[in-house]
């Protein structure tokens, strides 16, 4: 991925790094494989503010991806490389040979023309998705299931990947993005690559308004509240704040977030902060 340096025209471009989008072929989605999406605003279903500096934004459509990759033994070739406004990463669109078009996860190196298809007996090559115990160790794998048939749910924002580093009897080992080593069963299915755009994280804004676009209204600080509004507001000067919390009190930092005695944690054989778990 390329980013683009913009040179200051305005006050806006003073501090803007954008996408080149050198990967993206196309400006235009598949009308087949889109749907009309709803900004809430941040309400809920009463019509009330449930979160808030959300609202606005220019409309978006929807692109239906596919996260499950069930169409086994099928080519498929790559026709374009796309920009997608509801995610980070880029999203390629797919001809198979049967005429189906289905839209997938653009791994980095996934060019037009190239062929991806998916199943038990597939090479592990970038694009294809196959399942984890016919991969060799060390593969870079996204869009991982977390059960057989579900659908990838792991590793899907743009420049993310896990690491095959092991295989037990009915589990294979991967380690996260976030450094978590943790057992998946081995029958999921994974495709092969690292997800495009990794670069997006080195982006600015350059100014309040490209936010507003996204649907992002200006965030308030806790401390220049005052205390009746938020526990770190009130104070002299800059003489307020404390521990970062949230505004109903629940601490921002240091405070451990996962259920204690999850049944989930027999499968994390160590935390991305490099402890390992009682057994």
């Amino acid at each position: 991925m390329a980013l683009k340096k913009f040179k200051p025209i305005t006050a806006g471009t003073r501090w803007r790094i954008g996408n080149a989008y050198a990967e993206v072929t196309a400006d235009a989605p598949e009308k087949s494989l889109v749907e009309r999406v709803k900004g809430s605003g941040g309400r809920n279903f009463q019509g009330r503010r449930a979160m808030r500096y959300i609202g606005g934004g220019h409309r978006k459509l929807y692109r239906v991806i596919d996260f499950k990759r069930d169409k086994h033994g099928i080519e498929a070739k790559v026709a374009s490389i796309e920009y997608d406004p509801n995610r980070t990463a880029f999203i390629a669109l797919l001809n198979y040979t049967d005429g189906e078009k289905r839209y997938i996860l653009a791994p980095q190196g996934l060019v037009v023309g190239a062929t991806v298809v998916s199943g038990d007996a597939v090479a592990p090559e970038i694009g294809n998705a196959l399942m984890l115990r016919n991969m060799p160790l060390g593969t870079n794998v996204h869009n991982i299931e977390m059960q057989p048939g579900q659908g990838g749910k792991i590793a899907r924002s743009a420049g993310s990947s896990a690491q095959l580093t092991n295989k037990e009897e009915k589990y294979a080992v991967l380690k996260m993005p976030s450094g978590e080593l943790r057992k998946i069963l081995i029958n999921c299915y994974a495709s092969v690559g690292v997800i495009s755009n990794s670069d997006h994280n080195l982006q600015s804004m350059g100014k309040a308004g490209r936010n507003r676009w996204k649907g992002i209204r200006p965030r308030n600080r806790g401390v220049a509240m005052n205390p009746v509004d938020h526990p770190m507001g009130g104070g002299e000067g800059k003489a307020s704040g404390g521990h970062p919390r949230s505004r109903t009190g629940k601490y921002a930092k240091g405070e451990k977030t996962r259920t204690k005695g999850k049944g989930t944690d027999k499968f994390i054989l160590q935390r991305r902060d490099g402890k390992k778990l009682a057994k």
